[in-house]
């Protein structure tokens, strides 16, 4: 899939192949296999997911509000800002881009004993953005413009955004996938 171009319904098919996916490959782990982290600079399995959990439902709202048809902020007027935020974040968030990126510190996982249940919760909230995309098919949403959870200045497209959630999560679902095929993963 090419992320920068990725339509709605691409985008639906491929969020819930990694929910899909997230249940297959880890819903089986147990809650010592889900928080082993490789070193101590690096995530577990459970911590990718609750960082996904915390990201995701950053953009609750900001859906929400545009589904309430809530009047633009300033910068979401700014013309040139929002194409421009979007494509730089979804080519960085790419699975395929090696360079590491600090999670803002609002995302950042908890660091230890994270419930059995992460990927279950991962994959509901995952049906609620699905459902979230549904409500907005009707939009224009590459002229929809919305602000990052992350930073009030930081706007893109309803559909950018789409797209960074969907990379974002594919991109921590091969770092836990790593993380399980580590020679010291618990067994």
């Amino acid at each position: 899939m090419d992320a920068q171009r990725a339509e709605l319904a691409n985008l639906i098919a491929a969020a819930n192949n990694v929910a899909s996916e997230a249940r297959s490959v880890f819903g089986h782990l147990s809650v010592a296999q889900l928080n082993w982290k490789p070193s101590s600079d690096r995530w577990s399995v459970a911590q990718c997911f609750d960082h996904l959990i915390t990201s995701n439902k950053g953009y609750f709202p900001v859906i929400e509000n545009v589904l309430a048809g809530k009047k633009r902020t300033l910068w979401e007027g700014v013309p040139v800002l929002p194409g421009l935020a979007g494509k730089l974040l979804i080519k960085s968030l790419d699975p395929a881009a090696t360079r590491r990126i600090k999670a803002p510190k609002k995302f950042e996982p908890a660091q230890n004993d994270i419930s059995a249940s992460v990927i279950n919760d991962f994959v509901e909230q995952q049906a609620q953005i699905v459902e979230k995309m549904r409500a907005t098919e009707h939009l224009d949403l590459e002229k929809t413009v919305v602000t990052s959870p992350v930073a009030a200045a930081i706007t893109y497209s309803l559909m950018d955004a789409y797209r960074i959630i969907v990379v974002h999560e594919q991109r921590h679902f091969q770092q836990a996938k790593r993380v399980t095929e580590e020679n010291a993963f618990p067994k």
